[in-house]
Order: structure tokens, then C-alpha cells, then sequence
């Protein structure tokens, strides 16, 4: 039954994702492009109602009060699809530095200009990546929200960390408050299977890391601080849901934490 309800999700979800595209693309492109905004924030909406319908998977955020006004950098977890999209509804205006090959696909390419995503070749150097820090900054000062992943790419829930010092130098020269995010979508919508799991977790948005500091110690406290977050949200989700077939780096890290609790 549970597999039953993962592929009909699955199924409407993504036919929701085609048929906004297509429907309100008139909309989207004719109204201003921060208003447009609207359509892929209510697709996220009807995305986290479909979710909680068809799979049974509920969620809460903590901590909005911790968002600061203006240009800030998000730095989330990052281990689902769920949380390329999740929280558009509480975002003013976020921006995204992403892969420039995702501007060429039909519909979401056009959705991502218009929103003046910024495209990066990954391979590039030099010249390019210089061109790329220009168009963050220039972002960035019209007050817009940067999300960046630290790690870069999806990590299962529990695994050691792997952050990548490329949010260091964009906090550096942007000069903003960092705003980190821990959370486990990983352990309700695992990366590259398509099951679904119900239940109920919780987004905890962590206070920002204000500007100022030099960047290896930014880098530092933003690993220790989403690290520790991160923790003590793995055991509050799997205590809150028995039921979870936990993937092995989750089952690992808290067999360690469950450890390093009974010595205290």
C-alpha cells in the first residue's frame, strides 16, 4: 500500500509541476518578475498538500523569527528534492546559483530567467567564476535571498558531513547575514527511490551568523552550529517516528549520538 501511494504521489506531483508550467505560464511571464513569484510558491503550497493527502507526510517550521530582513543567505541541509522547493512560501525572494545546463530545459529554463537565476558552469575558472561572484553581489544588494546548500549536493540523512568552502567566500564578499537550516526530508522522500514515507518532521530555521567574521571561522561555526542542530533534529524525528525504515548513515550517526548521550 505504502509503494501504491508513493507512485500516485509521485505521479501528481509531477503532473502538477507541467501543468502549472503550462497553464500559468501567460500569467507568469506577463506580470512583473518578483509578483510572478507567486506561481512557483503556490505550486510548492499545492506540492506540500498533495504530500500531506496522498502520502501523509506533515511538516512545521521553527523559527521564521530568525529570518532577517533584506539580503541574507539560506544554508540549508540538503537531502531530498523536497528541499529544492520547500520553503518558497516563506521566502521573500530567493535566488539560486545553479548548474547553467538546467537554464536549457524547456519551461523551467524560462521559469529560471525570469527569476534571474544565476547560471554557473561548473567546470569554469577564472574569468567565469568572477562573473558569477559579480551577479551574486549585484543580487544580493537589491536585497534578495541567496540559497546555497553547504555541501553542495544531496547527502543522506545521518551522513558525515561533507561541506564545501565555496559559502565561505560568497559570505565574505557579500556581507550578509547566514542563515542556517537544519532538517531531515531525507528519512520522508529518500534521494533516487521513490517512495514516500509518511509522518511529521520539523524545518528548524537557526538564528543568523552575522557578517563580520573572518571566513575560516564562519566556516567553522556554521559547520559546528548546523551540525549540532542537525543532531539533536535526527533524534527528535526518529523518536517522533517509530515507523521510519532508517537508511544506514542515519541508523550509524545515531547509534554514535545515542553513545556519546549515555557517557554524559
Amino acid at each position: 500500500m505504502l509503494m501504491v501511494r508513493s507512485i500516485l504521489f509521485n505521479l501528481a506531483f509531477y503532473a502538477n509541476l507541467i501543468l502549472t508550467m503550462v497553464v500559468f505560464t501567460p500569467i507568469y511571464f506577463i506580470l512583473p518578475r518578483k509578483k510572478a513569484y507567486l506561481v512557483p510558491k503556490n505550486w510548492a503550497r499545492s506540492s506540500h498538500w498533495l504530500m500531506e493527502k496522498m502520502v501523509g507526510t506533515t511538516f512545521e517550521i521553527e523559527g521564521l523569527e530568525n529570518i532577517p530582513q533584506g539580503g541574507c543567505i539560506f544554508a540549508p541541509k540538503h537531502q531530498s528534492f523536497w528541499d529544492t522547493y520547500a520553503l518558497l512560501p516563506w521566502q521573500d525572494d530567493p535566488v539560486y546559483i545553479l548548474k547553467r545546463e538546467l537554464l536549457w530545459i524547456p519551461l523551467f529554463g524560462w521559469y529560471a530567467m525570469k527569476q534571474r537565476m544565476i547560471p554557473v558552469n561548473r567546470g569554469a575558472r577564472g574569468k567565469a567564476m568572477v562573473a558569477v561572484m559579480q551577479r551574486t553581489k549585484q543580487e544580493m544588494e537589491s536585497g534578495r535571498q541567496l540559497v546555497i546548500y553547504p555541501e553542495g549536493t544531496r547527502r543522506p540523512p545521518g551522513a558525515e558531513p561533507a561541506y564545501r568552502y565555496g559559502i565561505a567566500r560568497i559570505y565574505r564578499d557579500v556581507q550578509v547575514p547566514v542563515v542556517p537550516i537544519a532538517m531531515h526530508p531525507g528519512l520522508f522522500w529518500p534521494r533516487r527511490k521513490s517512495i514516500r514515507y509518511p509522518g511529521h518532521f520539523k524545518v528548524r530555521i537557526l538564528p543568523p551568523i552575522m557578517p563580520g567574521l573572518d571566513p575560516d571561522e564562519f566556516f567553522q561555526t556554521l559547520m559546528t552550529t548546523l551540525e549540532k542542530a542537525s543532531d539533536d533534529l535526527l533524534i527528535e524525528t526518529v523518536e517522533s517516528n517509530p515507523h521510519l525504515r532508517l537508511p544506514p548513515t542515519a541508523v550509524t550517526r545515531l547509534a554514535e549520538l545515542r553513545a556519546e548521550r549515555s557517557e554524559i
